[in-house]
């Protein structure tokens, strides 16, 4: 009878027990287990790179940085109205932290980035037309379908499931939006701006989105240990109009949103980054 060779087989099994435990990854994650760090800055006009620096090109969950085309579609579908209009009462059902529980406008909205009020748009959408926009919008890969067999494509496509973009992909949609080159009405164009939060840093007027989340693997789990912060928007000065994106990925844990630690980084740095004429 012909002798089977094990060797291989055994091989292949001290490999296997070697990187477990030596805490390397066995199969391929979803997410990158080393730090990732973007700054990405346009001119809003000329397209022209002023700064970059860092991984730009990756692609991630875009979290709260979403509530920027979510106010584009959600103005523009007549289901916000102004800023302060619809004011929406907090439900039980909604499940919120408790610095949520509140009612809640597109003002609010923005400022203190309230999941559960996006839901809300979204599900008054419905998942065709939610499709419809985000598509027509050419925001990331565009891919609203959410977590497999668990229909969440209006409440989890965009926070850590389906879509993800790139900085490079975050500048051009917000280029796009500035030139009012997308497919939505002006007073859509007119309430982000409005609403979107507001900061002052050297002369230079920003206003921006945060995003913060925690990364997940392939097992669709909540890593604790890596955080990604985004903030991404326009600024001028003097008459100087950017768009950016700045993103953080730490292959660490951290106690704070990293969107709020991406934000003030990025404030405290852009007027050393882009030197006035």
């Amino acid at each position: 009878m012909r002798q089977i060779d094990r060797r291989p087989f055994v091989f292949a099994l001290v490999l296997y027990l070697l990187a477990w435990f030596l805490g390397f990854p066995i199969r391929a994650q979803s997410a990158p287990q080393n730090d990732v760090e973007c700054t990405l800055i346009l001119d809003a006009a000329s397209g022209e790179t002023l700064y970059r620096q860092g991984v730009c090109d990756q692609r991630f969950s875009p979290a709260s940085t979403f509530k920027v085309p979510l106010s584009l579609i959600g103005y523009d579908a007549g289901i916000l109205i102004d800023e302060h209009t619809p004011a929406w009462d907090y439900k039980p059902e909604f499940n919120a932290v408790k610095r949520d529980q509140k009612t809640v406008d597109p003002t609010i909205w923005e400022k203190d980035s309230v999941l559960w009020f996006s839901r809300e748009i979204t599900r008054r959408l419905g998942s065709e037309r939610f499709a419809g926009y985000v598509s027509k919008f050419d925001y990331g890969n565009t891919d609203v379908s959410g977590n497999t067999g668990k229909n969440d494509s209006l409440t989890r496509s965009w926070v850590n499931s389906s879509l993800k973009i790139s900085p490079v992909e975050q500048v051009n949609f917000l280029r796009r939006l500035l030139d009012r080159n997308l497919p939505v009405s002006d007073k859509a164009y007119a309430m982000t701006e409005a609403i979107l939060p507001t900061f002052q840093t050297g002369g230079w007027t920003v206003q921006g989105k945060t995003g913060s989340t925690r990364l997940r693997n392939d097992a669709d789990k909540v890593r604790d240990d890596r955080s990604l912060g985004w903030f991404v928007g326009w600024a001028q000065k003097d008459g100087r109009k950017i768009v950016f994106a700045s993103l953080a990925v730490d292959a660490k844990r951290s106690d704070t949103p990293k969107g709020l630690k991406t934000r003030a980084m990025f404030l405290k740095d852009l007027p050393n980054l882009i030197k006035q004429d």
